[in-house]
């Protein structure tokens, strides 16, 4: 009888990875249940795993399994992992095969609609995955996964692109009896972009509707670190002072360090408005606080992105605290107001400091 988890074993050594090594494979009762777990290797991907005769039978999902009808994402056929693997979870140390941190992202059943060797049909019943999909082999070990049934009551896909909404220049803040009906924040006077973080990955497009991502390599990292919500941003790329690199300008002029400082002075995300997220607009739907509230609560904070306080009434404050951090001015939004992609509007304002 062939074994179809010595591929598996060659792979891993026992006294090294914590992962689970059995001998042979697993004789219990069959159950057809599935796991996907979110795997943090070399680059951030999905494994999603069916249990079938005795093993895990294994499928790496870059972009993991698509949400809608109206795309395939590529999913590598990998080898077979032991049933063990459906509880498994944990670091596998760098340098060892698939090393990086694994997590379990779903698990649950699943009914089999067709198994050939060149084509697999299932229906997930899991706590986050439902419904069918289709994997199929397009060569070697090179196949794609597609949804089969429609999306959840509701669902929008992420909008390709969205132009950004634009303040309009006032000279002054709005006036004092309106200021609680405001909230203000800071004119960062960056380059403006929308970021679609999808699968795992960011999509950077400036207001032109122009593909930037790979003018700042710093903000990639911004897919894996939201994974896996995928949602559109609306915000700015700024430069912020960074005290290491500042102290490395200190070194003298012809040393290494100081050469390596001026190279590349690093950029930073400021995420501001939340325009789609998990498959549902907010342009029109949410107004600006409501937005603001969701964003706040994604936690977009890392080495290169954060999301900047805005400040709820007290626009002279604001305004005074731009003027100090030596920043153009601010940009009032009433509270209540919608996104209206590519216009400008009195709902919007930019005021100088």
């Amino acid at each position: 009888m062939t074994d179809r988890l010595a591929e598996y074993r060659r792979k891993r050594d026992a006294a090294r990875t914590p992962e689970p090594i059995p001998d042979d494979t697993s004789a219990e009762e069959p159950m057809q249940r599935f796991v996907i777990q979110q795997h943090h290797a070399r680059s951030l991907h999905w494994d999603v795993r069916l249990e079938r005769d005795g093993v895990l039978v294994s499928f790496a999902v870059p972009r993991g399994l698509p949400r809608d009808q109206h795309r395939n994402n590529l999913a590598k056929h990998t080898e077979d992992h032991p049933l063990e693997y459906l509880e498994f979870s944990g670091e596998i140390p760098a340098g060892e095969y698939g090393g990086g941190r694994m997590t379990i992202f779903d698990r649950g059943t699943y009914e089999t609609g067709k198994w050939r060797d060149d084509e697999i049909g299932v229906t997930f019943h899991g706590d986050r995955t439902n419904g069918r999909y289709v994997f199929f082999q397009t060569g070697g070990n090179d196949w794609m996964v597609r949804r089969m049934d429609p999306p959840e009551p509701g669902w929008e896909s992420m909008p390709e692109a969205v132009a950004p909404m634009l303040a309009v220049k006032a000279a002054h803040l709005p006036v004092a009896d309106d200021d609680a009906e405001w909230g203000y924040e800071m004119a960062w006077g960056g380059r403006r972009v929308i970021a679609y973080v999808s699968g795992g990955r960011v999509r950077l497009l400036n207001a032109d509707g122009e593909d930037v991502t790979s003018w700042y390599p710093e903000i990639r990292p911004l897919g894996p670190a939201l994974a896996p919500i995928e949602a559109v941003l609306d915000g700015e790329i700024v430069t912020l002072p960074d005290p290491a690199l500042l102290e490395r300008r200190r070194a003298p002029k012809d040393s290494a360090a100081a050469k390596r400082a001026a190279e590349r002075t690093p950029v930073h995300f400021l995420a501001y408005d939340l325009l789609w997220l998990e498959g549902h607009s907010t342009v029109e739907a949410l107004r600006y606080a409501e937005r603001r509230e969701l964003l706040e609560g994604l936690a977009v904070t890392g080495e290169h992105w954060q999301t900047p306080p805005y400040f709820s009434g007290g626009g002279q404050f604001a305004l005074e605290a731009a003027g100090a951090q030596g920043l153009a001015g601010v940009v009032a939004k009433r509270l209540d107001s919608p996104y209206l992609p590519g216009r400008r509007s009195r709902l919007w304002l930019a005021v100088s400091a």
